[in-house]
C-alpha cells in the first residue's frame, strides 16, 4: 500500500484542533521507483521530449493496432525518410514502438504495455 501524502491547508485558521491545517489526499503513486524502472521510464520520457517524435508517435498510435509504413509518415508530416528513420529509431530504442521490416519498407506499431506503464506512473489524479 502506498503512503498517504499530507499537505498543509493554507486556508485553515483553526490550528488548535487535532489535525487542523492538514489535508489528507490520495496516494500520488504506487510507491517509489527502483533504479532500473526509473532508468527505463526516463528513456521513454526523453524520447517523448522531442516534438517531431511526439508527432510521429501520435500518427502511429492513431492507427491503433495496425502497423504504419515509414513512407506514410514522410508524406503525412512532410519530412524526409532519413528524419523519420532517425526519430523512429529513438522511439524503438525507448521501447515505445516496434519496427518490422517488410521488403524495403519499415513498418511501425505502438507497444500498448509501454503506454499503460507511462499512464500508471504519470497518473497524478
Amino acid at each position: 500500500m502506498a503512503p498517504t501524502v499530507t499537505l498543509s491547508a493554507p486556508f485553515d485558521t483553526d490550528r488548535d484542533q487535532p489535525g487542523a491545517g492538514v489535508l489528507e489526499c490520495c496516494p500520488l503513486s504506487e510507491g517509489p521507483l527502483d533504479a532500473p524502472d526509473a532508468q527505463r521510464l526516463a528513456g521513454m520520457l526523453k524520447a517523448l521530449a522531442e516534438p517531431m517524435r511526439l508527432r510521429l508517435l501520435s500518427h502511429v498510435a492513431a492507427q491503433g493496432c495496425a502497423a504504419v509504413c515509414s513512407c506514410d509518415l514522410t508524406e503525412e508530416l512532410g519530412i524526409s525518410q532519413p528524419t523519420v528513420s532517425h526519430h523512429m529509431k529513438k522511439l524503438v530504442e525507448a521501447g515505445l514502438v516496434t519496427r518490422e521490416q517488410r521488403g524495403t519498407r519499415a513498418h511501425y506499431s505502438v507497444i500498448p504495455e509501454a503506454f499503460a506503464e507511462l499512464r500508471r506512473v504519470l497518473d497524478l489524479g
